[in-house]
């Protein structure tokens, strides 16, 4: 175990699945320990109680709380407990904000449209489009993802569309609730002297993707307050950073409308043919979190293996 992160803390918000939980065992196999945020009902426990054990069995602390990151309340109490576990010498090296909770519903219904391609193809084979259109469909559930544009459209929901309700938990949510724990943490004195803060951002902070709108206003929020801690709290050792991963196997992306065609896309897209990882993000969270890379700071960095760069599917 590396003794690099003895007796510093990983405070992760949102750290019961996905990209929170792989740096979790991330962070704790190279011997620092955790206090993770989560929000997850009762019967999400079976599932999540192991890997919480799992994190224990490395010998690291751990402290758990299933609860709401965007109470005032909540956070008062979860800082008192870490101040306790901290004792004197003890600090916050690491903050992560992984709190995926957002709005993805539409701004407007959903024109239906027909795959003009595949009645076409179906026509000069000579097979009956339905048929055709369930070899298609088979095929493209199973992982082919060469057959993405044949394949039927998403399903998108036919009823309640986005509204400025909406938008604005979404953005404060997932994007300037991170303000809200950073100014708490330093306000406690619970920084490390040299304190990482990482915000998760997507693509989709430049792209519209269908049901993604409130999402993408809180990634662009989360950016913008990333560069403001980064600038302000510079003088206090803290350096702020955005992680922006390719398309990633999470229950965050299962939820996002349209999901199975974003995948097909980066598989086609990705130079190494695969989605990213919550390890691959783990990892870089764990490189950036050394003190070789204290003069980072203030950067959205991809985590994507060259998908966002390549312009080929061939």
């Amino acid at each position: 175990m590396s003794a690099v992160f003895g007796g510093d803390w990983a405070l992760i918000l949102g750290g019961s699945s996905g990209f929170g939980l792989a740096t979790a065992h991330k962070l704790a196999a190279h011997g620092m320990n955790l206090c993770i945020l989560h929000r997850d009902r009762r019967g999400a426990m079976r599932r999540i109680a192991p890997e919480f054990e799992k994190l224990r069995g490395l010998g690291v602390q751990l402290l758990t709380r299933n609860a709401d990151a965007l109470s005032p309340e909540v956070r008062g109490e979860v800082l008192e407990e870490l101040r306790g576990a901290l004792g004197e010498s003890g600090r916050v090296r690491v903050l992560l904000h992984s709190i995926a909770f957002g709005n993805l519903k539409l701004l407007v219904a959903a024109k239906p449209q027909r795959r003009a391609v595949r009645a076409e193809l179906a026509a000069r084979l000579g097979v009956p489009e339905p048929k055709l259109g369930e070899a298609v469909e088979a095929l493209f559930g199973e992982g082919c993802a060469e057959l993405a544009e044949l394949a039927d459209a998403p399903d998108y929901p036919a009823y309640s569309y986005l509204d400025a309700d909406d938008i604005s938990r979404t953005v404060h949510t997932m994007g300037t609730s991170l303000v809200d724990w950073v100014q708490a943490l330093h306000a406690a004195g619970l920084f490390a002297a040299d304190a990482r803060v990482f915000g998760l951002t997507s693509e989709g902070n430049a792209l519209a993707w269908k049901g993604y709108a409130a999402v993408s206003a809180a990634k662009l929020a989360l950016e913008a307050v990333a560069r403001a801690i980064a600038a302000e709290f510079a003088p206090y050792g803290v350096r702020c950073n955005v992680l922006q991963p390719g398309v990633t196997e999470t229950p965050a992306l299962a939820a996002i409308p349209g999901s199975g065609h974003l995948k097909a896309h980066a598989l086609l897209r990705n130079p190494y043919r695969r989605l990213t990882t919550p390890a691959d993000v783990a990892n870089v969270v764990y490189l950036l979190s050394l003190p070789e890379a204290a003069w980072i700071n203030g950067e959205v960095i991809r985590v994507d293996g060259g998908e966002h760069i390549s312009g080929s599917t061939a």
